[in-house]
Protein backbone atom coordinates (compact mmCIF):
# COMPACT_ATOMS: atom_id res chain seq x y z
CA UNK A 1 0.00 0.00 0.00
CA UNK A 2 1.29 3.64 -0.78
CA UNK A 3 0.28 6.10 1.74
CA UNK A 4 0.62 9.66 0.87
CA UNK A 5 0.55 12.33 3.04
CA UNK A 6 -1.97 15.12 2.68
CA UNK A 7 -0.91 16.83 0.31
CA UNK A 8 -0.16 14.29 -1.46
CA UNK A 9 3.79 13.54 -1.45
CA UNK A 10 5.12 9.73 -0.29
CA UNK A 11 7.41 8.84 1.54
CA UNK A 12 6.98 12.47 3.31
CA UNK A 13 8.39 11.26 7.36
CA UNK A 14 9.39 15.00 7.78
CA UNK A 15 12.19 16.98 6.51
CA UNK A 16 11.88 19.12 3.62
CA UNK A 17 8.30 19.11 1.18
CA UNK A 18 10.59 19.30 -1.65
CA UNK A 19 12.37 15.78 -0.83
CA UNK A 20 10.08 13.57 -1.84
CA UNK A 21 9.97 14.41 -5.39
CA UNK A 22 13.19 12.45 -5.76
CA UNK A 23 11.13 9.46 -5.78
CA UNK A 24 8.49 10.82 -8.88
CA UNK A 25 10.64 9.85 -11.51
CA UNK A 26 10.76 6.04 -10.39
CA UNK A 27 7.24 6.39 -9.40
CA UNK A 28 5.78 7.43 -12.68
CA UNK A 29 7.94 4.58 -14.43
CA UNK A 30 6.54 2.27 -12.02
CA UNK A 31 3.68 3.12 -13.29
CA UNK A 32 4.26 3.16 -16.81
CA UNK A 33 5.53 -0.01 -16.49
CA UNK A 34 3.05 -2.20 -14.33
CA UNK A 35 -0.38 -0.12 -15.05
CA UNK A 36 -0.60 -0.58 -10.95
CA UNK A 37 -3.43 1.66 -10.58
CA UNK A 38 -2.49 2.28 -6.77
CA UNK A 39 0.91 3.70 -8.28
CA UNK A 40 -0.54 5.54 -10.83
CA UNK A 41 -2.74 7.58 -8.38
CA UNK A 42 -0.06 8.06 -6.17
CA UNK A 43 2.15 9.17 -9.36
CA UNK A 44 -0.74 11.87 -10.41
CA UNK A 45 -1.10 13.18 -6.75
CA UNK A 46 2.77 13.57 -6.55
CA UNK A 47 3.12 15.52 -10.11
CA UNK A 48 -0.44 17.57 -8.96
CA UNK A 49 1.60 18.32 -5.93
CA UNK A 50 4.40 19.87 -8.54
CA UNK A 51 2.61 21.66 -10.76
CA UNK A 52 0.11 23.63 -8.56
CA UNK A 53 0.19 23.01 -5.12
CA UNK A 54 3.77 23.25 -3.71
CA UNK A 55 4.91 26.26 -2.31
CA UNK A 56 6.82 28.19 -4.58
CA UNK A 57 8.33 32.01 -5.58
CA UNK A 58 6.69 34.05 -7.38
CA UNK A 59 8.44 33.40 -10.78
CA UNK A 60 7.05 29.85 -10.02
CA UNK A 61 10.51 28.26 -9.00
CA UNK A 62 9.68 25.65 -6.07
CA UNK A 63 10.83 26.16 -2.25
CA UNK A 64 12.59 23.31 -1.36
CA UNK A 65 11.37 23.96 2.19
CA UNK A 66 10.09 27.54 4.18
CA UNK A 67 10.94 30.26 1.59
CA UNK A 68 13.97 28.74 0.51
CA UNK A 69 16.00 27.40 -2.94
CA UNK A 70 18.45 24.70 -2.43
CA UNK A 71 20.71 23.34 -4.72
CA UNK A 72 19.61 20.06 -4.07
CA UNK A 73 16.45 20.65 -5.66
CA UNK A 74 18.05 20.57 -9.15
CA UNK A 75 17.42 16.81 -8.23
CA UNK A 76 14.06 16.71 -6.84
CA UNK A 77 11.25 18.20 -9.56
CA UNK A 78 13.03 18.43 -12.69
CA UNK A 79 13.61 15.01 -13.76
CA UNK A 80 10.48 14.29 -12.15
CA UNK A 81 8.83 16.91 -14.13
CA UNK A 82 10.74 15.91 -17.50
CA UNK A 83 10.03 12.00 -17.18
CA UNK A 84 6.33 13.63 -16.74
CA UNK A 85 6.30 14.98 -20.22
CA UNK A 86 6.07 18.58 -18.12
CA UNK A 87 9.26 19.52 -19.88
CA UNK A 88 8.78 23.28 -19.98
CA UNK A 89 8.50 23.38 -16.25
CA UNK A 90 11.57 20.97 -15.90
CA UNK A 91 13.56 23.47 -17.32
CA UNK A 92 11.80 26.33 -15.86
CA UNK A 93 13.04 25.01 -12.47
CA UNK A 94 16.45 24.12 -13.45
CA UNK A 95 16.70 27.79 -15.03
CA UNK A 96 14.78 29.29 -11.74
CA UNK A 97 17.54 27.60 -9.59
CA UNK A 98 20.01 28.54 -12.10
CA UNK A 99 19.29 32.29 -11.23
CA UNK A 100 19.72 32.53 -7.44
CA UNK A 101 22.44 30.11 -7.02
CA UNK A 102 24.61 29.84 -9.90
CA UNK A 103 28.50 31.51 -9.14
CA UNK A 104 30.18 32.25 -13.13
CA UNK A 105 33.00 33.24 -11.59
CA UNK A 106 33.73 30.11 -9.38
CA UNK A 107 31.45 27.96 -11.78
CA UNK A 108 29.77 26.37 -8.69
CA UNK A 109 26.21 26.42 -7.27
CA UNK A 110 26.04 28.15 -3.69
CA UNK A 111 23.89 25.84 -1.59
CA UNK A 112 21.34 27.69 -0.30
CA UNK A 113 19.12 31.33 -1.34
CA UNK A 114 16.61 32.63 0.89
CA UNK A 115 13.97 33.82 -1.10
CA UNK A 116 12.17 36.71 1.48
CA UNK A 117 15.63 38.09 2.36
CA UNK A 118 16.48 37.95 -1.50
CA UNK A 119 19.88 36.69 -0.57
CA UNK A 120 22.33 33.94 -0.15
CA UNK A 121 22.22 32.29 3.01
CA UNK A 122 24.27 28.89 2.19
CA UNK A 123 26.66 30.52 -0.01
CA UNK A 124 28.79 27.64 0.46
CA UNK A 125 29.81 25.23 -2.77
CA UNK A 126 28.20 21.97 -0.84
CA UNK A 127 29.49 19.03 -2.74
CA UNK A 128 26.83 17.00 -2.74
CA UNK A 129 25.12 19.72 -4.24
CA UNK A 130 26.83 20.30 -7.13
CA UNK A 131 26.43 16.73 -7.21
CA UNK A 132 22.47 16.84 -7.42
CA UNK A 133 22.01 19.60 -9.82
CA UNK A 134 24.42 17.34 -12.13
CA UNK A 135 22.20 14.49 -11.89
CA UNK A 136 19.89 15.94 -12.27
CA UNK A 137 20.48 17.82 -15.52
CA UNK A 138 21.41 14.53 -17.18
CA UNK A 139 18.34 13.09 -16.19
CA UNK A 140 16.47 15.74 -17.51
CA UNK A 141 18.43 15.82 -20.98
CA UNK A 142 17.77 12.27 -20.68
CA UNK A 143 14.17 12.80 -20.57
CA UNK A 144 14.01 15.25 -23.48
CA UNK A 145 12.92 14.18 -26.69
CA UNK A 146 14.77 14.83 -29.89
CA UNK A 147 12.91 17.65 -31.09
CA UNK A 148 13.65 19.62 -28.13
CA UNK A 149 17.40 19.98 -29.19
CA UNK A 150 18.19 23.42 -28.19
CA UNK A 151 16.39 22.51 -25.00
CA UNK A 152 19.35 19.88 -24.77
CA UNK A 153 22.06 21.72 -26.10
CA UNK A 154 21.60 24.47 -23.06
CA UNK A 155 21.08 21.97 -20.75
CA UNK A 156 24.42 20.15 -21.31
CA UNK A 157 26.24 23.32 -21.56
CA UNK A 158 25.43 24.29 -17.95
CA UNK A 159 26.46 20.74 -17.41
CA UNK A 160 29.70 21.45 -18.73
CA UNK A 161 30.35 24.39 -16.71
CA UNK A 162 29.53 22.59 -13.55
CA UNK A 163 31.52 19.74 -14.55
CA UNK A 164 34.38 22.34 -15.20
CA UNK A 165 33.92 24.36 -11.90
CA UNK A 166 34.06 20.81 -9.86
CA UNK A 167 36.62 19.26 -11.61
CA UNK A 168 39.51 22.30 -10.88
CA UNK A 169 38.81 20.94 -7.45
CA UNK A 170 39.57 17.18 -7.63
CA UNK A 171 42.06 16.29 -5.52
CA UNK A 172 44.95 13.56 -6.53
CA UNK A 173 42.82 10.72 -4.92
CA UNK A 174 40.10 11.51 -7.23
CA UNK A 175 37.43 12.63 -4.67
CA UNK A 176 36.82 15.84 -3.45
CA UNK A 177 36.14 18.31 -0.02
CA UNK A 178 32.88 18.30 1.10
CA UNK A 179 32.76 22.27 0.18
CA UNK A 180 34.35 21.96 -2.95
CA UNK A 181 36.66 24.64 -3.22
CA UNK A 182 37.45 24.62 1.12
CA UNK A 183 40.41 22.16 1.32
CA UNK A 184 39.77 22.53 4.94
CA UNK A 185 36.31 20.79 4.93
CA UNK A 186 36.65 17.13 5.04
CA UNK A 187 37.37 14.49 1.98
CA UNK A 188 34.09 13.64 1.00
CA UNK A 189 33.35 10.34 -1.55
CA UNK A 190 29.95 10.89 -2.86
CA UNK A 191 30.69 13.93 -5.03
CA UNK A 192 32.85 11.68 -7.27
CA UNK A 193 30.15 9.22 -7.35
CA UNK A 194 27.66 11.82 -8.44
CA UNK A 195 29.76 13.37 -11.29
CA UNK A 196 30.62 10.19 -12.87
CA UNK A 197 26.97 9.29 -12.94
CA UNK A 198 26.58 12.51 -14.44
CA UNK A 199 29.62 12.19 -16.87
CA UNK A 200 29.06 8.34 -18.25
CA UNK A 201 25.14 9.31 -18.54
CA UNK A 202 26.10 12.10 -21.05
CA UNK A 203 28.55 10.62 -22.95
CA UNK A 204 26.62 7.36 -23.61
CA UNK A 205 23.94 9.87 -24.61
CA UNK A 206 25.78 12.17 -26.75
CA UNK A 207 25.06 15.17 -25.15
CA UNK A 208 29.16 15.72 -23.77
CA UNK A 209 32.82 14.96 -25.00
CA UNK A 210 34.27 11.95 -24.41
CA UNK A 211 37.67 13.54 -22.99
CA UNK A 212 35.92 13.40 -19.98
CA UNK A 213 36.32 10.29 -19.22
CA UNK A 214 39.59 9.91 -17.42
CA UNK A 215 38.23 12.48 -14.71
CA UNK A 216 35.05 10.43 -14.27
CA UNK A 217 37.11 6.66 -14.68
CA UNK A 218 39.44 8.21 -11.78
CA UNK A 219 36.16 9.09 -9.55
CA UNK A 220 34.80 5.71 -9.92
CA UNK A 221 38.14 3.92 -9.00
CA UNK A 222 37.96 6.47 -5.55
CA UNK A 223 34.30 5.49 -4.84
CA UNK A 224 34.91 1.88 -5.16
CA UNK A 225 38.35 1.93 -3.10
CA UNK A 226 35.25 3.47 -0.44
CA UNK A 227 33.38 0.44 -0.18
CA UNK A 228 33.98 -1.77 2.72
CA UNK A 229 33.29 -5.37 3.74
CA UNK A 230 29.67 -4.97 4.13
CA UNK A 231 28.98 -3.12 0.61
CA UNK A 232 28.60 0.26 2.45
CA UNK A 233 30.14 3.32 0.36
CA UNK A 234 32.16 4.52 3.16
CA UNK A 235 33.43 8.58 3.30
CA UNK A 236 30.19 10.50 1.84
CA UNK A 237 28.79 13.39 3.69
CA UNK A 238 26.52 11.27 6.28
CA UNK A 239 23.03 10.93 7.12
CA UNK A 240 21.66 12.12 9.24
CA UNK A 241 23.10 15.28 9.82
CA UNK A 242 25.01 15.62 6.64
CA UNK A 243 27.95 17.40 9.06
CA UNK A 244 30.70 14.65 8.63
CA UNK A 245 31.72 11.70 6.76
CA UNK A 246 29.64 8.37 7.30
CA UNK A 247 27.56 6.47 5.30
CA UNK A 248 23.69 7.43 3.78
CA UNK A 249 21.07 5.89 1.38
CA UNK A 250 22.18 8.61 -1.20
CA UNK A 251 25.55 7.86 -1.06
CA UNK A 252 24.26 3.73 -2.16
CA UNK A 253 22.17 5.03 -4.58
CA UNK A 254 24.84 7.26 -6.17
CA UNK A 255 27.01 4.18 -6.00
CA UNK A 256 24.93 1.70 -7.81
CA UNK A 257 23.67 4.49 -10.58
CA UNK A 258 27.17 5.47 -11.43
CA UNK A 259 28.17 1.53 -12.13
CA UNK A 260 24.78 1.36 -14.05
CA UNK A 261 26.07 4.33 -16.00
CA UNK A 262 29.66 3.02 -16.88
CA UNK A 263 28.60 -0.01 -18.44
CA UNK A 264 26.20 1.72 -20.63
CA UNK A 265 29.29 3.87 -21.06
CA UNK A 266 31.66 1.00 -22.05
CA UNK A 267 34.02 1.15 -19.67
CA UNK A 268 35.44 -1.77 -17.69
CA UNK A 269 33.91 -3.67 -14.94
Amino acid sequence: MLYPNSSGLIAAQGGAPADPLMLGEALWRAAQITGDAEIKRAADAMLEWTLRRGPRAADGTLFHTGQTIWSDSFNTSPPFLAMAGQYDEAIKQINGHRQRLWDPRRKLLAHIWDEAAQRLTGPDAWGGGQGWAAGGIARVIRALPEERKADKQQLAGFLKDLLDGCLVHQRPDGLFHNVVDNPQSFVETNLAQMLAYSIYESIHGGWLDAGLLPAADKMRAAARAKVDKYGFVQGVCGAPNFSAPGISPEGQAFFLMMEAAAIKAERAA
